[in-house]
C-alpha cells in the first residue's frame, strides 16, 4: 500500500494514538469483543511507557495516524508458556501487541506485519477468542494458532506464530 509509512511513534501524537485505541475498544464493543479491552486497555499509562521505550508505533498516511501498535524483538513473559499446543519454532522473535487501527482504515495489519518481518522473520502475537475480526485477519496474514497464553492478569488469549 503505497503512500504509509510505519515509523515509532512520537509525543506529540499521542492524543491521536489514544483517539485511535478508543475508537478501537468501541469498534470491539460492538463485534462481540467486550471484554479484551474493556473500556480503559490499553491505559494511557501503559502507552506512555511503550512510547518511553520506544516500543510504540504508527501507521501514518502522511495527513494522519492510521493505526498504532507495539512492536518489539525478544522474549515475551507471557510467551513463556503455552497451553493447548505449542510454538511453532524456539529461535528468537519478535513481538506485536495492542494493534488498532482507526476506524475505516483497511490493510492495517497487512502493513504492520509486512514491517515486523523486516525486522524479524519470525514474529508472535495474541489476541482474545472473541476478536473473530482479529482471528481472520491474522490467518489471513500467514500466521498460525499455535495454544493459549495466560497474561499478566490472569485472562487467556490465543497465541499464534508466523515463520
Amino acid at each position: 500500500m503505497d503512500g504509509y509509512i510505519v515509523r515509532r511513534a512520537t509525543e506529540s501524537e499521542f492524543a491521536a494514538v489514544l483517539a485511535i485505541y478508543d475508537g478501537a475498544r468501541k469498534f470491539m464493543r460492538e463485534h462481540g469483543n467486550p471484554s479484551q479491552w474493556g473500556t480503559s486497555r490499553p491505559t494511557a499509562d501503559e502507552l506512555e511507557c511503550d512510547l518511553a521505550a520506544g516500543r510504540l508505533y504508527v501507521v501514518d498516511d502522511g495527513h494522519c495516524i492510521c493505526a498504532s501498535f507495539v512492536f518489539y524483538e525478544g522474549e515475551d513473559e507471557c510467551y513463556r508458556r503455552i497451553y493447548g499446543g505449542q510454538w511453532l519454532s524456539d529461535a528468537p522473535y519478535a513481538v506485536i501487541h495492542k494493534v488498532a487501527s482507526a476506524f475505516g482504515k483497511r490493510g492495517m495489519l497487512r502493513l504492520i506485519v509486512g514491517f515486523a518481518l523486516s525486522v524479524c522473520g519470525h514474529i508472535r502475537i495474541d489476541t482474545h477468542r472473541d476478536n473473530a475480526v482479529m482471528r481472520g485477519a491474522l490467518e489471513k496474514e500467514g500466521f498460525t494458532p499455535c495454544g493459549t497464553i495466560i497474561l499478566d492478569d490472569g485472562s487467556e488469549r490465543i497465541a499464534y506464530e508466523r515463520v
